[in-house]
Parts: C-alpha cells; structure tokens; sequence
C-alpha cells in the first residue's frame, strides 16, 4: 500500500482502532529485528517501512489529540 492511501485509511479511523494498529505495527517491528539478529531477515526494507508507518501512525494520533 502507498504511503497516501495508508495515511487515508488511517484518518478514517477512531483512537482505539489507532491504537490497535499501532500495537500490531509495534509487534511486527519487534518481529522483524530479531529476524535481522537471527540472520534470518531477508528483506530489510520492510524494517525501514514499518519504522515510518508508525511515525505516520503517531503523526495521525498526535493531530487528533489536538483537535479534540
């Protein structure tokens, strides 16, 4: 998915499916460090790409707490 229509997807959401979503991107981000310290991580740009979604996620988080 595009960083455009990810951001999008995102503002369609509430707080607590924000959350959830920035739980699961936090797992998958552990996952793949002990991959990469494992020797195991084939594709380490998907590191790069969870790392900035959940920059992109907490951006999102931030204006909605500002907002309200």
């Amino acid at each position: 998915m595009k960083a455009q229509e990810y951001v999008k997807s995102l503002r369609g959401k509430n707080a607590g499916a924000l959350g959830e979503e920035l739980l699961a991107l936090r797992k998958e981000q552990f996952n793949l460090r002990m991959q990469l310290a494992t020797g195991q991580g084939g594709k380490t740009h998907l590191a790069r790409e969870v790392r900035k979604n959940i920059a992109r996620l907490k951006t999102i988080l931030a204006q909605q707490v500002k907002a309200s």
